[in-house]
């Protein structure tokens, strides 16, 4: 899938509920999550602990961290978009998100994106755009929610 090709505040805005597409999907592996759990300091056996998880925990497997499956949004971002002519990009906030399902490890997920709204804040490109974590196999998707970002387009 080719990439959807952002210039201006204008091009963006003509993009207002449009589904922008979905990225390739990527998988979270043991290794991954406990390099998270490194980082983050989250030791939380239902992430690192393979065995124990798999006796004890409701999911029987490890988990992703929630908060790792929202670290890799620009990542995933990056695949279905690509702003150009940008002075800078700044994450700005999540709303709305609300976890659905656990993203056991070796699961693939992908992003599916879509652009919910867009204001032009005194020349600062105000962008909220739909996410939906999808997990291959699932019906549920891990999370829904929207990231805000602030683009600031070159003249």
């Amino acid at each position: 899938m080719s990439k959807v090709v952002i210039k201006s505040f204008d091009e963006l805005e003509k993009l207002i509920g449009s589904d922008l597409g979905i990225s390739d999907y990527h998988e979270f592996t043991q290794e991954q999550i406990n390099l998270f759990a490194d980082a983050t300091l989250d030791h939380q056996w239902i992430h690192t602990d393979a065995g124990k998880a798999k006796t004890e925990s409701p999911f029987g497997n490890t988990i992703a961290h929630g908060y790792l499956t929202i670290s890799i949004l620009p990542h995933l971002w990056n695949q279905i978009v690509d702003v150009q002519n940008l002075k800078m990009q700044v994450n700005y906030g999540i709303e709305k998100l609300k976890f659905n399902a656990p993203v056991l490890v070796n699961s693939k997920v992908r992003l599916h994106a879509k652009v919910n709204n867009v204001v032009n804040l005194r020349g600062v490109t105000k962008a909220n755009i739909g996410i939906k974590l999808e997990i291959e196999g699932n019906r549920k998707p891990a999370y829904e929610g929207e990231i805000v970002f602030l683009y600031h387009f070159n003249a």
